[in-house]
């Protein structure tokens, strides 16, 4: 496999330092995995992970492998992707703002939404065009980024049980956190937005 344009090559400890780092940062599939832990507990959150993990493997598989040679030879495809990922994200910010109540089942974060999500999270993009192709070491480099993936879900749901088991576990509480992740994910979706368009 010849070196992409985009690989940059590090050693295995980089390469954890910087996709720790990365999947640390809060976006729109951590934001609902915080919601997750909320709503339904710890291991009710860590039950969507394969969804987070599928969601991922579906961008980053693609983009390791032709990723770079393809977005070269089609200029408009990366900024196309960022506008889908913009327009998605708004629709869930509009999702997260409804009242729980009209929310069937009484949770918002489904398995299916949370895939979507994290297939066009715009981290998907570095993670596959940056970070993880390598002609040696693919195999293993997707390894270890699944399993930081897990580590970061399993931190990201603690944090969301652990608000449940507070204030948060009450209805009221768990609205306001609900309000809060959705103005969040509209400023992700503007953001996306503005640099999907160029503006």
């Amino acid at each position: 496999m010849r070196a992409l344009p985009f690989e940059v090559m590090m050693s295995a400890a980089e390469l954890s330092l910087a996709v720790l780092l990365l999947l640390l940062t809060p976006g729109p599939t951590n934001s609902l995995v915080l919601v997750a832990g909320a709503e339904r507990g710890w291991t009710g959150a860590m039950r969507l992970v394969p969804a987070e993990l599928a969601g991922y493997f579906l961008t980053v598989l693609p983009l390791t492998l032709v990723g770079a040679v393809v977005l070269s030879d089609h200029a408009g495809l990366q900024k196309a992707v960022t506008l889908a990922a913009a327009v998605w994200v708004a629709v869930l910010a509009v999702r997260l703002w409804q009242p729980l109540a009209a929310v069937k089942g009484g949770q918002s974060v489904a398995a299916r939404m949370l895939l979507v999500t994290t297939a066009l999270n715009p981290k998907a993009l570095i993670f596959g065009l940056v970070l993880l192709p390598s002609p040696d070491r693919l195999v293993l480099n997707l390894a270890l980024f699944a399993g930081l993936v897990v580590l970061v879900a399993a931190l990201w749901a603690a944090a969301g049980a652990f608000l449940r088991r507070g204030a948060v576990g009450q209805p009221r509480a768990l609205f306001v956190l609900r309000r809060l992740a959705s103005v969040w994910l509209a400023a992700i979706s503007v953001l996306l937005m503005i640099r999907g368009t160029g503006a």
